[in-house]
């Protein structure tokens, strides 16, 4: 459970743009999630879900929000391969996270990409917090504003998520 709340550490001080006290709460994570594994195992069944590939998926967050796209990239390679069907939310979250990674290395193509499978996705659910997600990825948008695929896009989302920028 430590290793978690750590994690929620490092989650908040990306949020306020402190990459130092981000990077030591998630390295802490890790080391607490590592130490676990080999521990007692007397930790309640309902943080089951916090295994590398989770704190992983977080870890690509916490580094989008700290604009290092490579670094986002990298940890979202670590984490699991999220099925279609199973944790719809979960996925089409994932998907803007490292659409929005994408923006910030520049890459609109690939960022569009991964946009409009989020967008597919997030069309089957109902979650503010989803629609959040996408709605930061369309305000990475605003460099390319201009382009055609990214109206295209904005488009999109305001039709069938009710999101703009």
């Amino acid at each position: 459970m430590l290793a978690f709340t750590k994690l929620i550490e490092a989650r908040a001080h990306a949020h306020v743009n402190d990459p130092k006290a981000a990077s030591r709460a998630l390295a802490a994570s890790e080391s607490l999630l590592e130490q676990a594994k080999s521990g007692s195992g007397d930790e309640p069944a309902w943080i089951d879900f916090y295994v590398h590939s989770r704190l992983a998926a977080d870890a690509a967050e916490i580094f989008r929000d700290l604009k290092t796209p490579q670094a986002a990239l990298g940890w979202n390679r670590q984490a699991a391969a999220m099925p279609p069907g199973a944790f719809t939310r979960s996925v089409g979250m994932r998907l803007a996270i490292v659409a929005t990674t994408h923006l910030q290395a520049r890459d609109l193509d690939r960022g569009l990409e991964l946009g409009h499978q989020s967008v597919t996705v997030l069309a089957r659910v109902r979650s503010a917090r989803a629609k959040d997600y996408v709605r930061e990825f369309n305000t990475a948008l605003s460099p390319w504003r201009r382009e055609p695929a990214v109206r295209e896009f904005v488009h999109r989302t305001r039709k069938e998520l009710g999101v703009s920028a």
